[in-house]
């Protein structure tokens, strides 16, 4: 039984990916002469988009996590404020 990926998850990491990794090589390439470190822009790119990817991901899961927590917490009323006039009393010790 496998789950197909969440489209909230895999979006952002893929474009966080490309961003990344576009900016790596661009970043890399204009500090070269002009066609002499292709090979290094283009690892630096796969580096930067990997690195990328990873970070997003792990900020996306979290969210999501903290979002179905919060969900789950608002069905159970753990997190609604009672619905009465009276002031609440103080506890007791």
């Amino acid at each position: 039984m496998s789950r197909l990926p969440n489209p909230w998850v895999i979006g952002p990491i893929l474009l966080a990916a490309i961003a990344g990794g576009a900016v790596g090589y661009f970043v890399t390439d204009a500090s070269c002469v002009p066609d002499s470190c292709t090979v290094a822009a283009v690892s630096v790119a796969l580096v930067v988009g990997i690195g990328s990817a990873v970070g997003v991901g792990i900020v996306v899961v979290l969210a999501l996590k903290s979002l179905s927590e919060w969900r789950e917490h608002a069905d159970r009323d753990i997190l609604t404020v009672a619905d009465s006039d009276d002031p609440p009393t103080p506890p007791t010790c």
